[in-house]
């Protein structure tokens, strides 16, 4: 097993709520036999207490399991809680066994094999203006996805929705709103013509989304992490984002797929920031899902020596040289 920490610069940084970075950092894991090799992506996510060095010391304590081969998919599941270093391993395995046995991972996992899809383009926080300028350059693509901060939101979403043509709008607080605002912006939303709302509110402040209807459509991230948890978002949540880093992996993501499908929740199928080495796996979640945000290769200066091809905001499927 090899374990690699992996630099990847995102063009002109990229901002959230909670702070602006320049680099993608993530680890990579590669697994072999001798003969065939399976490689896994994670971003280590400090929101949920990960960093880069932690994330490579759970790796490394499953060292003696995976070179024995007591590790495999199955007992990755409890040998791991899930998070950013499951994640890493299980795709590695994921993409090593399919390799064995000759077939794609969509054959191994029982799924259709990926089809070409529209992602997503993700617009970084900034000013008014600055996002404007950005929403107006990339108006031919199909869905702007806005990334906001709290104060200044509404300016930022006015701006926005009037500067992209006819390009469908979708916003992501990242849980910078608060109890006291919430109903009155997800009007103002409403009225801009946005369709969905992700993570409005801190998760540990999301219960008032019970209370009444929601005037547009809200969706769970950092609330919404793996089947466990998905009884606990009924009734305050219509959509639940799927993340590969939250998961630990495409297996649980795949279960939890097919639970909050069952459960009446829309799917979005998200990532972390991260090289089209990560954003692989997830495509497999990818048919038949409600929002498909995998674009952060698009976001990148530079990216894995065989990347994901994208044409415009439509992303097609992995090559096997990349994974799957």
């Amino acid at each position: 097993m090899i374990v690699e920490q992996d630099r990847f610069r995102i063009r002109g940084g990229f901002a959230i709520s909670r702070g602006k970075r320049t680099h993608a950092h993530v680890v990579t894991v590669t697994l072999s036999d001798g003969d065939l090799s399976g490689r896994g992506e994670c971003t280590p996510y400090a929101r949920y207490g990960e960093t880069v060095e932690s994330v490579v010391g759970l790796i490394e304590e499953l060292r003696p399991g995976v070179e024995a081969g007591t590790i495999t998919r199955e007992t990755l599941q409890t040998a791991l809680p899930a998070g950013a270093a499951r994640n890493a391993v299980d795709c590695a395995l994921w993409d090593l066994d399919a390799k064995r046995q000759g077939v794609s991972v969509a054959s191994l996992a029982n799924v259709p094999e990926p089809q070409a899809i529209e992602t997503a383009f993700t617009l970084s926080v900034d000013t008014p203006e600055a996002m404007a300028k950005v929403a107006r350059d990339n108006r031919h693509r199909p869905l702007l996805k806005v990334k906001l901060a709290g104060d200044g939101d509404l300016e930022r979403m006015k701006a926005v929705c009037s500067h992209s043509g006819d390009a469908r709008i979708i916003v992501d607080a990242n849980e910078a709103w608060s109890p006291a605002n919430v109903w009155d912006w997800l009007g103002e939303a409403e009225a801009l013509g946005i369709e969905l709302v992700e993570q409005p509110l801190p998760a540990d402040q999301d219960a008032i989304l019970e209370h009444k209807p929601h005037p547009i459509p809200v969706c769970a991230d950092e609330s919404a992490h793996d089947r466990a948890g998905l009884s606990s978002l009924e009734g305050r949540y219509d959509f639940v984002n799927i993340k590969l880093d939250k998961t630990g992996g495409l297996s649980e993501a795949l279960h939890m797929r097919d639970q909050a499908r069952a459960m009446g929740f829309g799917i979005f199928v998200g990532c972390m920031m991260g090289s089209s080495l990560a954003m692989a796996p997830a495509a497999l979640l990818a048919g038949g899902a409600d929002y498909v945000d995998l674009d952060t290769p698009l976001l990148l200066d530079e990216d894995r020596e065989t990347p994901l091809t994208f044409k415009d905001s439509l992303l097609f499927p992995p090559s096997r040289d990349l994974w799957g």
